[in-house]
C-alpha cells in the first residue's frame, strides 16, 4: 500500500486531490493519504474545517486510509516525526502561504511557509533515504532499523510532486508562458518563494536523486475555493452590495484552471517521477522536472466578470433584477499584479497525455452552484 503525504490537505487544492485519492485511490490500488496542515487564519477557518468533514465522510467510505495531522510544515520537529512514522513512499506539497498583495504586506510568513516549511519537506525526503533497510541497499540480511517485511520494502521517498505558481514568470512579455522561458524578474515576494522551491528542489533532486516535480498552477478556481480570489472575492462583495474593483481597467487576462483539472494534472504527474540516472561523472543527473498546469486559453477579467454575473443570477444567489453595472469599479494595476497569464501547457499534453478541458462556463457554474448551498 502506497503512503502518500498531501500537505496543505485542509486548502483548496489539496482537499480535492486528498478526495480524489480517497475515491479512486493510487493507480486503481488502496492508499494510505496522511494529511498535514496548519489550518491558518489567512481565511475564514470555517472554509477549511468544512472541506475536513467532507474528506472525513469520504474517508469513511473509502477503502484506502486516511490520517489527519494538524500542523505547519515550518515545525521541523514534527514533519521528521511524521516522516519516520509513516515512511512516504510519495509527497505532494501544496502547503502555502498564498497570495500576491497578502506578500507585500506580510512577508514574514511567506520566508516561514515557503521557505523554511519547503526545506523541511527537503531535508526530510533526503532523509528518508536512511530509513531504507540494510538489505536494500547491499547484499546483507540485517535490516537497519526493523526486521518487519513491509520496511524492508521501503525505498524512502520515491517522488516529490510541489506546487510551483504561474506567478514565477513575472513581467514576461512572451506568451504562452513556457517552462523554457527565464523566470529571472518576480514582481511580488510570493512570486520570488515559488521561484526558490524550483531552485531549491533542483539542488536536492542533484545532491541526494530525488526526483521532483514541480506544476506552475495558473488561476485555480472551483467550489470551495479561496475566498481572496477574485470569483470568491467578488461574489460576496456583489452579495453585500459592495464594490468589485476590475484591476488594469479591465485589460487583463488569466488563464484561469478549474480545480478538478488540477488534480487530474497533480495525479498524473505523481504517478511517474522523472527518472534517475548517472552522467558520465558518475554523479546523479538530476530527476528534475517542471510543468504548467493551464487551460491555455486567457480571458478577459471582463468577460470573466460576464460570466460570473451570469452564473450567480442563474444559481438564484444573486436577484435577476440586480444592477451589476452600478457595482463594478475599473483601477489601474495593483503592485505585485501582472497583466496576462498564459500557459504553454504543451509538455504536459506530451508527458501524461493531458490537458485542462473544463470551461470557465462550466466551472463558475459549478461554482455558483456551491456557493448557493454552502451559504444558502
Amino acid at each position: 500500500m502506497k503512503r502518500i503525504l498531501v500537505t496543505g490537505s485542509a486548502g483548496f487544492i489539496g482537499s480535492n486531490l486528498v478526495l480524489r485519492l480517497l475515491r479512486d485511490g493510487y493507480m486503481g490500488e488502496a492508499c494510505r493519504v496522511v494529511g498535514l496542515d496548519n489550518l491558518n487564519d489567512y481565511y475564514d477557518v470555517s472554509l477549511k474545517e468544512y472541506r475536513l468533514s467532507v474528506i472525513l465522510n469520504a474517508s469513511e467510505e473509502s477503502e484506502s486510509a486516511y490520517r489527519f495531522v494538524r500542523g505547519s510544515i515550518a515545525d521541523k520537529v514534527l514533519v521528521d516525526r511524521l516522516f519516520e512514522e509513516e515512511k512516504f513512499d510519495i509527497v505532494v506539497n501544496l502547503a502555502a502561504q498564498a497570495g500576491v498583495r497578502y506578500s507585500i504586506e506580510n512577508p514574514d510568513v511567506y520566508i516561514e511557509s515557503n521557505i523554511i516549511g519547503f526545506y523541511n519537506i527537503l531535508e526530510a525526503c533526503r532523509h528518508s533515504y536512511d530509513a531504507i533497510p540494510c538489505s536494500a541497499r547491499n547484499s546483507e540480511k540485517t535490516l537497519c532499523h526493523s526486521e518487519r517485511s513491509e520496511e524492508s520494502q521501503y525505498q524512502g521517498v520515491q517522488h516529490l510532486v510541489y506546487a510551483s505558481s504561474s506567478s514565477v514568470y513575472g513581467g514576461n512579455k512572451k506568451v504562452p508562458f513556457s517552462t523554457d522561458d527565464r523566470v529571472d524578474n518576480p514582481v511580488s515576494l510570493y512570486a520570488a518563494t515559488k521561484k526558490s522551491n524550483e531552485l531549491m528542489a533542483h539542488c536536492y533532486s542533484k545532491l541526494y536523486n530525488i526526483p521532483s516535480t514541480g506544476l506552475r498552477f495558473f488561476t485555480v478556481y472551483g467550489p470551495a475555493g479561496r475566498p481572496d480570489m477574485a470569483y470568491f472575492g467578488f461574489t460576496n462583495k456583489l452579495l453585500k452590495g459592495q464594490t468589485i474593483q476590475i484591476y488594469n481597467y479591465g485589460n487583463c487576462r488569466r488563464d484561469f484552471t478549474y480545480v478538478d483539472d488540477i488534480v487530474e494534472g497533480i495525479v498524473r504527474v505523481m504517478q511517474k517521477a522523472p527518472a534517475k540516472q548517472t552522467g558520465e561523472d558518475g554523479l546523479p543527473i538530476p530527476p528534475y522536472k517542471v510543468y504548467n498546469i493551464g487551460g491555455g486559453q486567457p480571458e478577459n477579467l471582463l468577460d470573466f466578470v460576464n460570466i460570473l454575473q451570469e452564473e450567480l443570477l442563474r444559481a438564484g444567489v444573486l436577484p435577476k433584477d440586480y444592477d451589476f453595472e452600478a457595482h463594478k469599479q475599473l483601477v489601474p494595476m495593483q503592485p505585485g499584479d501582472v497583466p496576462t497569464t498564459y500557459a504553454d501547457a504543451t509538455a504536459l499534453e506530451r508527458d501524461f497525455g493531458f490537458t485542462p478541458k473544463i470551461t470557465l462556463r462550466e466551472g463558475l457554474r459549478h461554482f455558483a452552484e456551491w456557493y448557493k448551498e454552502y451559504y444558502g
